[in-house]
Order: C-alpha cells, then sequence, then structure tokens
C-alpha cells in the first residue's frame, strides 16, 4: 500500500485547466507523474507509491482568463516585494532603492536565462501564499486535508510545497507522519520565506512540526529556490540533509528531485 502523501511545488496550474477545472483530476494526474518519477529513483517493479498529491495550486490563482503566467510588468505589489528579498540572495545588488517595478526590471536584466523563467513562477506565487491570508489557509487546509484521508507514513514535499506541509502539519499536532522529506526548499530563505512562517520563529529559530519523527532534507548545490541549501541553520529537528547535483539546468524540477538517488535510502524503509 502507498504510504507517501505529495505536496508540489510552482507552476502547476495547468493541471487544474488541463483536468476540466477539477483540483481532483489535477492532483491524480500529478500522482502518476510522480509515481513514475520515484520509481526511476527507487527501481524494483513499478508501483503505487504516492497515495495522492496535495493539490493547491488552483487556490492562490484569481479567477478570470487563463493566459499563463504573467508578465512582471503586471505582477502585484506583493510579488515584487517577495521577488527583491530572493534576488538579494542570489548576489544581484543591494544598492537598488527605486520603485520596485524598476527593479524588477534591473534584476531582470541580470538574471541568466534559467533564473528568468523561474521567477515568473516563483514570486507570484510565493508572494499569493505568504501575502494573503485566505489563500494562504485555504492551500495550507488542502494539504492538511489530504495528509488527514491519507494517514501516510511520509509527506514527501517539494519547492513552495515543503512551506505549505510545514505550516499544515504545524497547523493540526495531531497529524502524525514519521518522515518529512523536503526537496528544493526555500523555507531558510530570508527576506522572503523564514521570517513570514507560521508558527513565526522564535529566537531566529523554525522548528520540525510537533507531529514529525524524522526530518530529512535534499536541495540541489544550484536550486536557485533552495537558499540557502542546508535548513539546520534556520530550524530545530531537520535530522539529515544532503546536497546533490541534479542538472545545470533542470535544478528545481519535481522530475530530477524525485528521481534522485538520494532519495532511496530514505523512502525504502517505509515502502515494504
Amino acid at each position: 500500500m502507498a504510504g507517501i502523501v505529495g505536496v508540489h511545488g510552482i507552476g502547476k496550474y495547468d493541471y487544474y485547466v488541463n483536468a476540466g477545472d477539477s483540483a481532483a483530476g489535477a492532483a491524480e494526474a500529478m500522482r502518476l507523474k510522480w509515481d513514475r518519477y520515484l520509481h526511476a529513483a527507487l527501481g524494483g517493479e513499478p508501483r503505487a507509491y504516492i497515495s495522492e498529491v496535495a493539490y493547491y495550486s488552483h487556490l492562490l490563482r484569481d479567477d478570470g482568463p487563463r493566459e499563463g503566467a504573467r508578465p512582471f510588468a503586471s505582477v502585484e505589489a506583493s510579488a515584487h516585494q517577495v521577488l527583491a528579498g530572493w534576488a538579494r540572495h542570489l548576489g544581484v545588488g543591494e544598492h537598488v532603492t527605486g520603485a520596485l517595478k524598476s527593479f524588477t526590471g534591473w534584476v531582470m536584466s541580470r538574471l541568466d536565462s534559467r533564473s528568468v523563467v523561474f521567477a515568473e513562477l516563483f514570486a507570484p506565487e510565493v508572494a499569493a501564499y505568504l501575502t494573503d491570508p485566505g489563500r494562504r489557509d485555504r492551500s495550507r487546509r488542502a494539504v492538511a486535508d489530504a495528509v488527514r484521508r491519507n494517514r501516510p507514513r511520509v509527506v514527501l514535499a517539494h519547492s513552495l510545497g515543503s512551506v505549505v506541509a510545514y505550516e499544515a502539519l504545524w497547523s493540526d499536532p495531531a497529524l502524525k507522519v514519521d518522515l518529512l522529506l523536503t526537496v528544493g526548499s526555500p523555507l531558510g530563505m530570508r527576506d522572503v520565506v523564514f521570517e513570514r512562517l507560521l508558527p513565526a520563529p522564535v529566537n531566529g529559530r523554525g522548528a520540525r512540526p510537533p507531529g514529525v519523527r524524522r526530518w530529512v532534507n535534499i536541495a540541489d548545490k544550484d536550486d536557485i529556490a533552495a537558499i540557502p541549501p542546508e535548513l539546520c541553520d534556520s530550524f530545530t529537528g531537520v535530522d539529515c540533509e544532503e546536497l546533490v547535483n541534479l542538472d545545470w539546468i533542470d535544478f528545481h524540477t519535481a522530475e530530477k528531485y524525485l528521481g534522485c538517488p538520494a532519495l532511496g535510502p530514505h523512502l525504502r524503509p517505509f515502502l515494504t
């Protein structure tokens, strides 16, 4: 029996659209993909590893025409603020103090093509989650409900999903899991994510959710979302961290992370 609930990251709204505006359909399509990705890491006979992928991307969107990712010129101020904090971690400089729109243009002219494509997805969705209490609560409840339904031994959370999963697990101490496995996590990103977490860090440190028995974090050394890649300096209760080298282009995708051999030793004990 599958014992993993997945929590997806950024840029998954197309699953909802392709499923006819069905969150359940989007979740099932992602589950099938995640099973294939994990099989690449775990080997053996193909099987169902994932009980459910907790789907929340549609909860971070406004209703209206679907035209794909919006250009930065139309992104709300909160997204610009998130991008500004994120850009500081990339070393693009802190001396720009003009209007947020001008700052964003300056940043975009200095990021390489990988960062540009990533930032167009990353900043708006992170900002929507962190700055809108209603969207945040609905997304967090969607993840908590998936854990409650499936009672998994493992929660496997990618990218922004690690933030939503962290807060969802904190929101209900009755949610118990043996392993929280975060991959490509921005949880420790100062000025963007860390200080905005719920519950708020105490004395500059967050903590493992009380219902989590073990916490493992895996990050690619070049992942521009996982800054810093290590979480131990920001959180108590991180039991193991691994720095991996996935791909110089696909440095943040779920496919690369879930297919990474580093996941095997941590997941196999829960799959017998």
